[in-house]
């Protein structure tokens, strides 16, 4: 059996060589790719019966993909997204060794013709502003984790940034002189500067006073950098609190994304344009940013009425009435 055929060594250059030194690509990404292999290699064994590091190209057949997609969404209970997230995954692997091996250009072509499910748009969740302000106003400010609490709620609010992008914040990237801002690195490492309210750089001078230039900004109880996972932790916690005085809360999932999304509507209610927003949130097509005006029902509404027609006479006279038109048409 040629060595050229077997799998390992090829996920082993996929991982360790493609997606980190020619690509690059976020550390999210890299960890989608190596989890959705290490689902898929297991899977594979069980069907072939053989060994992992025995597995070739044939065993990965376009069938028994399909029987992994399945396996993905009756099984484990995967969303459509999840399973069209790890057809993504296999799709990369499949281009990575068509590229670096002709021999194998027929079972890539097979494998990459297995389609994407087509899935139904969520609604994009957001806060009202009542609701927002509630989050807020819930927590506990007299103790050291409800200060924290309160800074990260602000400044998620304050930026529209992501969960993994709060996470990685260190000392060196705000700044709290006369102009206070933020520097955030985002997604395919595009960095944006986002500016801060007044009482958002007051309450980060207070939580980083003192820390190195190197430092997290946000910390969990040991003192090291609180992870994307805590800061969702944290986010639920205090929504199940406020969710007992503003009852709307329990009816809606909440997230640091779904405050994201709550200030690309607040923001867009505020008169700000949609390109400013794009650039707000780090979004690198427009496209992605048009969303918020479209679901934003308060503005439509208000659209409508701009547009209302108010009569004081009804107008009952029947179509065959106008002759004009009916000549008109009779004429084509």
């Amino acid at each position: 059996m040629s060595d050229r055929n077997l799998i390992g060594p090829w996920i082993r250059r996929f991982l360790l060589e493609h997606i980190v030194e020619d690509r690059n690509l976020a550390r999210n990404t890299q960890a989608s790719y190596r989890d959705t292999l290490a689902l898929l290699i297991p899977f594979i064994t069980d069907i072939v019966k053989k060994l992992p590091d025995q597995l070739v190209f044939e065993d990965l057949s376009s069938n028994n993909i399909r029987l992994f997609l399945l396996h993905l969404e009756e099984h484990r209970r995967c969303s459509v997204a999840t399973r069209n997230q790890r057809l993504a995954a296999i799709h990369a692997f499949s281009r990575f060794v068509s590229e670096r091996s002709p021999e194998h250009i027929a079972w890539a072509a097979t494998i990459r013709l297995i389609p994407f499910k087509r899935r139904d748009t969520p609604s994009m969740p957001y806060l009202d502003k009542p609701e927002m302000d509630a989050l807020l106003d819930i927590v506990d400010r007299t103790t050291v984790t409800g200060l924290r609490d309160y800074a990260i709620l602000l400044f998620l609010y304050n930026t529209g940034a992501r969960a993994d992008e709060v996470a990685r914040l260190t000392v060196a990237d705000v700044y709290l002189d006369r102009s206070p801002s933020v520097k955030v690195l985002g997604k395919r490492r595009k960095e944006r500067i986002c500016p801060l309210w007044s009482l958002t750089a007051q309450n980060l001078r207070t939580l980083i006073a003192g820390r190195p230039d190197d430092a997290p900004v946000f910390v969990n109880c040991r003192g090291q950098a609180l992870t994307r996972f805590g800061i969702h932790a944290l986010v639920a916690r205090n929504v199940e609190k406020a969710s007992q005085k503003i009852p709307s809360l329990s009816a809606k999932r909440v997230s640091p994304h779904t405050i994201r999304h709550t200030t690309a509507v607040h923001l867009l209610r505020a008169g700000v344009d949609i390109n400013t927003i794009r650039a707000w949130l780090g979004h690198v097509s427009l496209d992605t940013t048009n969303v918020y005006a479209e679901i934003d029902l308060e503005m439509k509404a208000k659209a409508l009425a701009h547009c209302e027609i108010f009569s004081s006479q009804p107008q009952n006279r029947d179509w065959k009435e106008q002759p004009e038109l009916m000549a008109f048409l009779r004429s084509l």
